[in-house]
């Protein structure tokens, strides 16, 4: 996906959370868009090569011990955009891979209600199945503007697709 087609509403001195950071591409991007006035606080199960202005967690966001890390990396104030990468590792098998799926972004949502600024922005990768109406109807339920984009480089057949929520609700 092309970053500048979903993130127009990065400006200069931002915090952001990228969870699902590895192997950075969302969190180089961010930090050319938020400059050296802004923060990035990113995770990952997996590491992550070092990059100037990202403040990179590496652990499981499903632990109660990194969770707990991250929170402490956000502080007391509240961020302007979090984004969600996470995928789980994929069998093949969508009644297995999509559940995975869901919970990982039902979690990237609990986390934007706890950190995100009214008016704030969420982007989040989620695959279409089972649970997807209901979670897109959460989300509109929280911003003002919500679209949904499906990667360039993702298949036809698919079920990749981004939402990209922007205008939190206070």
């Amino acid at each position: 996906m092309k970053y500048s087609k979903v993130t127009k509403f990065f400006k200069p001195g931002m915090t952001v959370v990228d969870l699902g950071a590895a192997p950075g591409g969302w969190s180089q991007y961010a930090v050319t868009q938020i400059g050296n006035s802004g923060r990035i606080i990113a995770c990952d199960l997996l590491p992550m090569d070092p990059i100037v202005g990202v403040d990179f967690l590496q652990g499981d966001f499903r632990d109660e011990l990194v969770l707990k890390a991250l929170l402490e990396r956000v502080g007391d104030s509240k961020v302007q955009v979090v984004m969600s990468d996470m995928a789980p590792n994929m069998c093949g098998t969508p009644a297995v891979d999509i559940p995975r799926a869901m919970y990982l972004v039902e979690l990237a949502l609990e986390m934007s209600r706890d950190v995100l600024a009214p008016g704030g922005s969420f982007v989040v990768k989620v695959f279409q199945g089972e649970g997807f109406d209901e979670y897109l109807r959460e989300i509109r339920s929280l911003f003002t503007k919500v679209k949904v984009r499906k990667p360039d480089s993702s298949r036809a057949r698919s079920r990749e697709v981004y939402i990209v929520a922007t205008g939190r609700k206070p």
